[in-house]
């Protein structure tokens, strides 16, 4: 057993140098003891302007109190996901969201470690979107007449009977004040439906503001939507949330499924009663919004995986309404794609008159994954390549030229047979998910219903497979 200790120290070293969260540790007397470099590079310093001196040293702007990490040492409690800001000896402002646990050994206190992510970009662009959003509803009330949105629901294009007569009960219901809740897949344009919902409805002059509950780390979303009260935490300043640049307007919540359960139900009594109450205030704040939320996938399944709440999906549930994926309307396929057509020629100064009946056939065949949105960027990929009047088979998009020889082959020649179709639909599927969420992998994984494990396993098996 001699020499465990050593070797274990090694590891525990390795391990946490190698971790890609910023690691800060400090003993008893505040005196730092092990500081990694995703640390540094999180508050501008170098591991050696930090390891082996005082903490509040070389952060001049804490003190016993608003230090995390002595908190920690005083208290003997762990401290979760709170926000920090402070200053470095250079004099650059840092925000970080920490995580900061004592260190007990042999029911001793030897120590304290903060785990911190580091939220200063993020939160600054954040914070930038609402003040550029305050100052375009200020400038909007001096604007006539003016509305806040680019679509209406006449922008919503189809001959699809079910999809129409679902248009003219959003018009009819987009006089209501009450929220609604609209979900469909990935590309049926969700967005576009609550635009025209907002543009038809008494609120239509006034603002329209959307926030992607998935795009924002959960620490910070809360701050966005509902605001901050000065001194919530250290260096928070008065700002006002979502909820409060969007008064009198709609607030338009997209991936609701993607917000912490705790907030959901922080919105929840927001929708009940109308008020709002900023991050570490005590003044509660009457705004009259109306909220639209939006999912990418059933509602039924983001109740049975416990990412929505049941109340909140109850009260948001009296207004629904559920987009259809393409290949549910295919009377719509080619109705889009002459539209497609008509717009690309202006924009693109072309002249194609149409396409073959070969890619008509394999268009309305085509299960659309990406539904609209994949269909547009086809067309588009296709008269861009082209300098033909008709676009045919050549012209199509890898992924699509793949579905052509699947849906042309033979049974009988073993180029194609069943395990290589399989191969070749499944590769098709991952490449267009991580094409429609810009490579993100854990997007693509959560869109495709796998684990992200599963997916990068797959990702890395199509790579090797395609190099030999």
């Amino acid at each position: 057993m001699i020499g465990k200790p050593d070797i274990s120290k090694e590891v525990l070293t390795a391990i946490l140098t190698e971790i890609d969260e910023g690691i800060h540790v400090v003993d008893t007397d505040g005196i730092t003891i092990f500081y990694n470099e995703v640390a540094a590079k999180h508050d501008g310093l170098t591991v050696e302007e930090v390891l082996g001196k005082p903490l509040l040293d070389v952060f001049p702007s804490l003190n016993e109190d608003t230090s995390t990490l002595l908190k920690v040492l005083k208290t003997k409690t762990t401290i979760m996901n709170q926000a920090q800001s402070y200053t470095n000896i250079h004099g650059k402002k840092i925000e970080t969201m920490n995580t900061t646990i004592p260190i007990i050994v042999n029911d001793e206190l030897v120590g304290a470690m903060e785990i911190a992510k580091d939220y200063t970009s993020i939160k600054r662009l954040s914070e930038q979107l609402i003040d550029l959003q305050k100052d375009m509803q200020s400038r909007s009330k001096t604007t006539y007449n003016k509305s806040s949105v680019l679509y209406s629901l006449e922008d919503l294009l189809s001959v699809n009977q079910d999809f129409l007569k679902m248009k003219e009960e959003a018009f009819k219901l987009a006089k209501s004040h009450s929220s609604i809740l609209v979900f469909g897949e990935s590309g049926t344009g969700k967005e576009l439906f609550v635009q025209g919902i907002h543009h038809a409805s008494r609120r239509g002059k006034k603002a329209f503001i959307a926030q992607n509950c998935a795009a924002i780390p959960e620490t910070l979303l809360e701050s966005v939507l509902f605001g901050t009260a000065k001194g919530s935490y250290t260096g928070a300043i008065e700002r006002p949330g979502l909820f409060e640049l969007a008064d009198g307007g709609t607030l338009f919540l997209d991936e609701l499924h993607a917000m912490p359960i705790d907030l959901q139900a922080k919105l929840l009594r927001v929708l009940e009663d109308g008020v709002v109450r900023r991050v570490g205030g005590t003044k509660n704040i009457v705004v009259n919004v109306r909220v639209i939320a939006a999912m990418n996938i059933h509602p039924k399944e983001a109740l049975k995986t416990e990412q929505l709440r049941a109340d909140l999906f109850y009260r948001l549930n009296v207004l629904t309404f559920e987009l259809l994926p393409l290949r549910k309307r295919k009377d719509d396929i080619i109705f889009l794609l002459e539209h497609f057509i008509n717009g690309f020629n202006m924009s693109l100064n072309k002249r194609v008159r149409g396409v073959t009946d070969e890619v008509k056939s394999l268009f309305i065949s085509y299960p659309w994954p990406g539904n609209v949105r994949e269909l547009k960027h086809a067309v588009e990929y296709m008269m861009n390549i082209s300098e033909e009047d008709i676009l045919t088979v050549e012209h199509l998009p890898i992924m699509l030229k793949e579905q052509s020889m699947l849906v042309h082959h033979e049974p009988s020649n073993e180029t194609y047979s069943l395990r290589k179709k399989v191969y070749l639909y499944e590769k098709q599927l991952i490449e267009r998910t991580l094409d429609q969420t810009g490579g993100n992998i854990k997007k693509a994984a959560v869109q495709l219903q796998i684990p992200r494990q599963t997916l990068q396993y797959k990702i890395q098996k199509y790579t090797n497979l395609d190099a030999e």
